[in-house]
């Protein structure tokens, strides 16, 4: 496979760009399972399908739109719904999860309205669905990359803000947070990710890949930094066993990753229950 890897592009871009996503899904996702927001993905996702469908649609009737990939209208898709969101929290104090359900169905129904505009689905609609490897082009590893790297910058740099606000959100802006610009950063990175993560596991399993390394290693973690740790590494080990099972099976490589988190998730929860037997 090796030597598959090093002579087809379509390979490199696919391996590189799972292993990017590896990292900064489950890294994200750690927040977001903490937060009690892990739909928000649900819902992005959703949401970025429209956008992906608006711009296929879009191609058909103007040149301009021909030239654009789909990936850049699912990602400015999902950076308005994250922003729409955040404002619906702020409309529903009391009731804010209710915020990121509104957002999923308005997706939905864009979805299915710009796809039926567009006569129902196509190859590329397709893959976008379910995640392709071979559609993944140069272009989209370097978007990928840069978004990547910005997300790792900014986690680092926000760390202590976003580790004060998901664990206790009151006193965390009783210390001077400002919350809100906070939530807006955290929330648009969301976007981003998922968008960008649809290339490679589609948009109805990419929710899949930030909450199953998360919930396994949760069961793992001694500490939040652990956590985080863990659920990069086994992000890292679905995506890279998802992406060569589906090489050499011949399988949908968005549900190989899903299903390979799905079985380490299963270990690490038996495995959790025999070290509590074994000490008692």
């Amino acid at each position: 496979m090796f030597q598959t890897f090093l002579q087809y592009e379509f390979l490199q871009n696919s391996f590189l760009t799972g292993m990017i996503i590896g990292i900064i899904a489950p890294l994200l996702g750690v927040f977001i399972v903490v937060r009690k927001m892990s739909l928000i993905a649900d819902a992005l996702s959703h949401i970025s399908l429209s956008g992906i469908a608006a711009t296929m649609l879009a191609a058909t009737y103007s040149p301009f739109f021909a030239g654009i990939s789909p990936l850049y209208g699912g990602m400015l898709f999902s950076v308005i719904g994250a922003l729409f969101i955040e404002k619906l929290r702020s409309v529903y104090k009391h009731f804010e999860e209710l915020s990121i359900p509104i957002i999923m169905s308005i997706g939905i129904g864009l979805g299915v309205i710009f796809i039926s505009l567009a006569d129902g689905f196509n190859n590329d609609l397709f893959g976008y669905l379910f995640g392709s490897v071979s559609a993944v082009s140069r272009t989209d590893l370097y978007s990928i990359f840069i978004i990547g790297l910005l997300v790792v910058l900014i986690i680092i740099f926000l760390y202590k803000e976003l580790f004060l606000l998901a664990f206790d959100e009151e006193y965390g802006k009783a210390q001077g947070i400002r919350g809100n610009i906070v939530h807006l950063i955290f929330i648009i990175l969301v976007a981003l990710v998922i968008a960008i993560s649809i290339r490679i596991v589609g948009v109805l399993l990419v929710s899949s890949l930030m909450t199953l390394p998360v919930a396994a290693s949760m069961r793992m973690a001694k500490s939040f930094k652990q956590t985080i740790i863990f659920s990069i590494i086994f992000g890292e080990v679905s995506v890279v066993g998802g992406l060569i099972s589906a090489f050499y099976l011949d399988l949908a490589p968005g549900g190989t990753i899903v299903c390979i988190s799905a079985v380490i998730l299963i270990i690490t929860i038996l495995y959790s229950k025999k070290l509590k037997y074994n000490a008692r």
